[in-house]
């Protein structure tokens, strides 16, 4: 029996064209990336896309890599339980985050949309433009909007590659507060997260 043809290519083909085409990826590819990128004139429906990622999914389910959706789009990574062996390839430590910039991290993610002055009254203290400017950086924190009050403060939330670093999908995927849980603490989960990653 032949096998079903999608557009120009098996089944097994397009899975195998869109498996090298995440591997060779350094930053997560989305499906309409791959669509429009790969295969321009080649008649590949999304749908058709959608099913060769889920084909690749079961097939690296046992695996010691996994393929995952992520905010951007599809990428590679190590499973979480390899990574002590694989974080000894990097001789560099992590980065190391002030608390400071973790509590601003963390009230942007989980009150966004705040402007520095929101922030500033929940810490009480001042937020430091060095913090903002590292956040901005890093695209883990961008500018959405102008707050309609007298001097019009940027309202700050988190940008897309904030959740591919965390390896989020969408915000709804953040850890649910226990309240009245203090945002010390939720500095310090981001920190805990931040030092399991090799970046």
């Amino acid at each position: 029996m032949s096998e079903i043809k999608v557009g120009l290519f098996s089944k097994n083909q397009l899975k195998s064209i869109i498996e090298a085409v995440v591997f060779s990826q350094r930053k997560p590819i989305s499906i309409a990336q791959i669509q429009s990128l790969i295969f321009p004139d080649d008649n590949i429906k999304k749908l058709d896309i959608e099913a060769a990622l889920e084909l690749l999914k079961k097939d690296y389910k046992n695996k010691s890599i996994e393929l995952v959706e992520l905010a951007t789009g599809f990428c590679f990574q190590t499973k979480q339980e390899y990574a002590p062996w694989v974080s000894r390839l990097w001789h560099e430590k992590p980065a190391k985050y002030s608390r400071a910039l973790l509590e601003t991290l963390a009230l942007i993610a989980y009150q966004q949309p705040i402007t520095r002055g929101e922030i500033e009254d929940v810490r009480g203290v001042s937020v430091s433009s060095s913090i903002i400017k590292t956040l901005i950086d890093r695209e883990w924190v961008k500018v959405v909007g102008h707050k309609e009050v007298p001097g019009r403060p940027s309202l700050y939330g988190t940008d897309k590659n904030f959740l591919d670093y965390f390896g989020l999908r969408s915000l709804s995927e953040l850890p649910t507060l226990m309240e009245p849980e203090s945002i010390e603490l939720i500095a310090g989960r981001l920190e805990k997260e931040l030092t399991h990653d090799g970046d």
